[in-house]
């Protein structure tokens, strides 16, 4: 008996266990090819163990490993204001925070004293993050018509702050809006959309951004050549960067109002002078849709969330679209609405998804079949879903996927319920930029066509307590 607790007792303390004899850097190489949960059950044995396993250094590259290198060094530049008060940030809390995400915090930062000159409020326009600026393109307002003004707003590392906007007069592209626009590189991708004649697009422009120190910022476009093949012309579309060279778009509503179900891929040259459009013909393929989002969650996988069908309704499918052996397949993925509170429904159009720090996606606002704008956010766990493979504990009885959906808390400001606006990440996905969309409200008093267009600028930021 005495021998057995002796034993015990020399384990706990991990002075007989070999591994208590490995170096430190190589327990490091161990701890990071293990999940999470077997990281925090190894910290458990000893204290020599515990220090390592709560230390910064490993939660850091945790952090690499989990969600990018790109994403996390981008975050330590966000943070870089925080990092000189305290010299380091808590990645061990930064890991759970993001991972067991409850709620995002909400500011309106745009200009409250109407100081500064400010884009015209507009829906189913365009908004990018890009070599650390805003870049706000078209869109529709009130009366039915399009812009074609172009807006930039440099955002550096002061990511909290009131933005200066400035207007880029360049006379093209062309009025629009349910365009889409997509950065790949230190380039803008703007395809398609809808002028106020009711002409659809079918061309594809390259922008980029300058700073100069005596003219600020400007951005010139580009016709690209892409030769004789194009998707037919079209508006309402979703559209996504992939594979960091390519850009991927689905659907949208094309000549006659006549909704699509087609899905393309433009390859650009290596120094963007020209690009090449190719259809991808799968079977199955998402049925035809507007207004729906198309979200690249690393590589070639892309997320497509729901639109309007061709009936008119308003879905709520989830549609992936991955490479297999070499080709391009969409999967549809079926879930468990379980987890939904009660009041609340999924189905929406004219939504944003954006891809936040963690690798989920963010949903925010839209609008339901009988036009009800809304203000929740959701986040849509991509992790949760492997492509090739599905764990029987992640399916219910009937092999729908559980716990795929969370709401979230938005604490802070207010926004008002909108659909059709436009929102784009910073680099680490850490803050969202909202700018516009058509919003429930009053122009005047006698209005009775509760129709009005935003022209705020949102901030939503993850990970605010840090």
């Amino acid at each position: 008996m005495a021998e057995s607790s002796s034993s015990t007792s020399n384990i706990n303390n991990g002075s007989t266990s070999p591994i208590a004899n490995l170096a430190q850097d190589h327990l490091f190489s161990i701890l990071l090819r293990l999940p999470v949960d077997s990281i925090l059950s190894f910290a458990m044995t000893c204290k020599r163990f515990r220090s390592l396993a709560s230390s910064d250094t490993l939660w850091e590259s945790i952090c690499r490993r989990d969600w990018g290198h790109k994403q996390v060094d981008a975050f330590k530049y966000s943070c870089s204001q925080y990092q000189m008060m305290m010299m380091t940030v808590p990645w061990m809390r930064l890991y759970r925070q993001v991972t067991q995400l409850e709620s995002v915090s909400c500011r309106n930062i745009s200009d409250a004293d109407g100081d500064l000159v400010l884009p015209n409020p507009r829906a189913s326009h365009s908004l990018n993050f890009v070599s650390n600026c805003l870049v706000l393109f078209g869109g529709g307002c009130e009366g039915g018509r399009h812009l074609d003004d172009t807006w930039v707003a440099y955002v550096g590392n002061d990511f909290q702050g009131m933005l200066k906007w400035q207007k880029v007069n360049s006379g093209i592209p062309s009025g629009r809006f349910g365009h889409t626009c997509v950065v790949i590189g230190d380039c803008l991708v703007l395809f398609g959309g809808i002028n106020d004649r009711g002409n659809r697009h079918n061309d594809t422009w390259i922008g980029q951004i300058a700073c100069h120190e005596n003219l600020g910022i400007t951005l010139s476009w580009r016709l690209l050549d892409v030769g004789s093949i194009a998707p037919p012309a079209r508006g309402a579309h979703a559209a996504c960067c992939i594979d960091n060279r390519k850009m991927v778009i689905h659907a949208g509503i094309g000549l006659y109002g006549l909704r699509l179900g087609d899905t393309w891929v433009l390859e650009l040259s290596e120094n963007f002078c020209f690009g090449s459009w190719q259809q991808l013909v799968t079977h199955p393929s998402p049925p035809a849709r507007s207004g729906h989002s198309l979200t690249c969650i690393g590589g070639n996988r892309t997320v497509l969330f729901g639109g309007r069908g061709v009936g008119y309704e308003v879905l709520n499918d989830v549609w992936f679209l991955d490479v297999y052996e070499g080709f391009f397949k969409w999967v549809q993925i079926s879930y468990e609405l379980q987890n939904i509170p009660a009041g609340f429904s999924l189905p929406r159009v004219g939504h944003s998804a954006t891809l936040i720090l963690g690798g989920r996606v963010l949903i925010y606002g839209g609008e339901d079949s009988a036009r009800r704008r809304k203000d929740d956010f959701w986040v849509l766990d991509t992790k949760a879903i492997p492509f090739t493979s599905v764990q029987q504990s992640m399916l219910d009885s009937r092999g729908l996927l559980l716990n795929m959906w969370k709401r979230l808390r938005a604490e802070g400001y207010k926004p008002n319920c909108r659909s059709f606006h436009r929102a784009c990440p910073d680099y680490s996905g850490r803050y969202l930029y909202v700018f516009g969309g058509m919003v429930d409200g009053l122009v005047q008093p006698a209005d009775t066509s509760g129709l009005r267009f935003d022209g705020r600028l949102l901030l939503v930021e993850l990970a605010p307590l840090l």
